[in-house]
């Protein structure tokens, strides 16, 4: 239901293009500031640096929206002559041709040197392309991370800005009978059939999330009488039969388990490194699955494809399937890591290059919301991924201390 109401080449959500901003549904934190995407920037050529400065590197990014965050560390980087002369290409994983034409031109492409995507149905989807203003770098779209190739001597430096928690789930409760039902999505009865068994989904990550429209609700939840295949394969670790009571829900990422091991062994494999952005826990969570429209929350299993929808990422699981192919440090809550990167000397040169008050505080109140724990400050969260042979961790990303080992791992949901 997730992965079809999202990106169905008929009436799915990202085919439409306009999504991002105050003109779409939501902002994301490179349309909030230009300072994000700049220390995104100073974070890989810092560790571009202590790499020993390879001379070839790639971005990549994964789900760049509107091109926004690259854009601006495309920007950035220039500051750093002989880090941007290492850019070797630019590689966006986007499935969307309204989203690649938008990239295409945020980038300052040129039409007149871009090959288009071979399809009857749309003659006008980049494949590959030139950025005039961005040092002639070469920029080529893919629908599939699998579909980079880069050459072996040639270092991938990747970022994955709310990529994960658009991934389908798939959403479990504990029974009764102490065995895990899978909750599926059906056609509801009726316009006003409550929207799943037990009734109005519950946004428990957001507590101030709440339904609207429930009278054009088309879809319900309901839940499987025995133990599903999907359930019997996810499942099978032994922590969710010991950490979960009964009652208890969780949702898992399939899709976002194995784009994580294939992304972790591509950044082994070729001595990169990678930076994923989100908004999520360390821990499993339950019933986080919602709707965003128009800024606001809205009902899921009503009119999809109208909407984008979302869930939380378990970085854990993100972790758990890494595994024996990198090392992933973190997560550290994405105010920590803005701060213990410069933001806010990168705020005061901005406010010193205007005398205009407005715009002052205009990059004041930015800065806020992008480090205030009660704005995205600490619901956002950064990952970093580094080969398995690395040694050393990576800046910001200390060693948890003794307390925050002892600190549980699952959060129980309030029933």
């Amino acid at each position: 239901y997730m992965q079809l109401a999202l990106t169905s080449p008929v009436g799915g959500y990202y085919t439409k293009g306009q999504v991002f901003g105050r003109a779409g549904d939501f902002v994301t934190s490179p349309e909030i500031s230009q300072m994000f995407g700049e220390i995104m920037a100073v974070w890989f050529v810092l560790h571009w640096e202590m790499l020993g400065r390879p001379t070839q590197t790639a971005l990549v990014e994964l789900g760049p929206g509107r091109g926004t965050l690259m854009d601006d560390m495309l920007r950035a980087a220039k500051r750093f002559p002989q880090f941007f002369a290492s850019i070797k290409g630019v590689h966006l994983v986007e499935r969307s041709p309204e989203l690649r034409k938008l990239q295409h031109d945020k980038l300052d492409c040129s039409w007149e040197q871009t090959s288009l995507v071979e399809d009857k149905h749309d003659s006008s989807t980049p494949k590959r392309s030139v950025s005039r203003s961005r040092g002639q770098l070469e920029v080529s779209w893919y629908d599939v991370l699998e579909e980079i190739s880069v050459d072996s001597n040639c270092v991938p430096l990747v970022v994955a800005h709310e990529f994960f928690d658009a991934l389908p789930i798939y959403k479990f409760e504990k029974g009764s009978d102490n065995l895990w039902h899978e909750i599926l999505v059906d056609v509801a009865d009726s316009d006003n059939e409550p929207a799943g068994a037990g009734g109005t989904p519950k946004f428990a990550s957001s507590p101030q999330s709440s339904v609207a429209d429930t009278s054009a609700c088309h879809f319900k939840f309901v839940r499987t009488r025995n133990v599903s295949a999907n359930a019997a394969l996810l499942l099978r670790d032994k922590r969710f039969d010991a950490q979960f009571d009964k009652g208890d829900r969780v949702e898992v990422s399939p899709e976002s388990a194995r784009i994580m091991a294939q992304l972790a062994e591509w950044i082994s494999t070729h001595q990169g490194m990678g930076l994923i952005v989100d908004y999520g826990q360390d821990w499993t969570q339950g019933d986080t699955f919602r709707g965003i429209k128009n800024h606001k929350f809205a009902n899921p299993l009503s009119l999809p494809g109208s909407m984008d929808l979302t869930a939380d990422v378990d970085f854990s699981y993100l972790r758990f399937a890494a595994r024996g192919l990198a090392a992933c440090h973190g997560p550290v809550e994405q105010g920590t890591f803005l701060h213990a990167m410069g933001i806010q000397a990168r705020l005061q040169q901005l406010l010193q290059s205007t005398q205009d008050k407005k715009v002052q505080q205009s990059l004041v109140d930015c800065y806020k919301r992008l480090t205030d724990p009660h704005s995205m400050g600490r619901v956002y969260k950064v990952m970093a991924v580094l080969p398995e042979s690395a040694t050393g961790i990576p800046i910001p990303f200390t060693p948890p201390t003794k307390e925050e080992l002892n600190k549980p791992k699952v959060e129980k949901i309030t029933k």
